[in-house]
């Protein structure tokens, strides 16, 4: 059972992410204060302070919890489907990843190109489905002559590549618009399995 000080310090906790969320996305990062976060979340300024160092302390977790729950939702998709091979499960979970980025453009900006595996294995014990993730390329390796830190090192440049992509296309809209680039992606991606 959570005491009341546990669930007073988590409800204040989540006003700092939901005002800096709001406002880093809306006003920019840059042009938010500190004092402007402890205003929208309604808590003193000092608090802040027994949570976040600063704007970007607050700023590195808001781009951990967010992306981390971009990869746990598709994890969640993907075990609605069965696939025939682990080229198809894998192209469903970054397609997963750019349909929700395509939609939520205002959270890709915020992450930047932020999206890595080297950010999430800071998450994993607090996540389960990072473990999915990467039980899924172990699975997908299994039998293959792959050492198994090469598995990890392929499945970080799948995530840190798609993320960089997700960024260019969608909110650059460079060198093309992001439909346009996940073919090359996903081929690339099936020369890197």
């Amino acid at each position: 059972m959570v005491s009341k000080v546990e669930m007073n310090k988590r409800k204040k906790e989540n006003s700092f992410y939901e005002a800096a969320y709001d406002l880093f996305t809306t006003k920019g990062i840059h042009n938010t204060a500190i004092n402007d976060i402890v205003k929208k979340a309604g808590v003193a300024k000092g608090t802040f302070y027994l949570y976040f160092k600063d704007k970007y302390d607050l700023l590195d977790k808001i781009v951990l919890n967010k992306s981390a729950h971009v990869l746990c939702e598709a994890v969640k998709c993907n075990k609605l489907k069965s696939f025939h091979t682990f080229e198809e499960e894998l192209l469903s979970f970054v397609n997963y990843i750019i349909e929700y980025f395509k939609e939520d453009n205002l959270l890709l900006k915020l992450i930047y190109k932020n999206l890595s595996w080297g950010t999430f294995k800071k998450a994993y014990k607090d996540y389960g489905e990072i473990h999915e993730i990467y039980q899924m390329f172990e699975r997908g390796y299994e039998g293959s002559s792959t050492p198994r830190d090469q598995v990890e090192k392929i499945l970080f440049m799948i995530v840190e590549l798609t993320g960089s992509v997700c960024y260019s296309c969608i909110i650059l809209n460079e060198p093309t618009n992001i439909d346009e680039m996940k073919p090359v992606l996903f081929d690339t991606i099936k020369k890197m399995i």
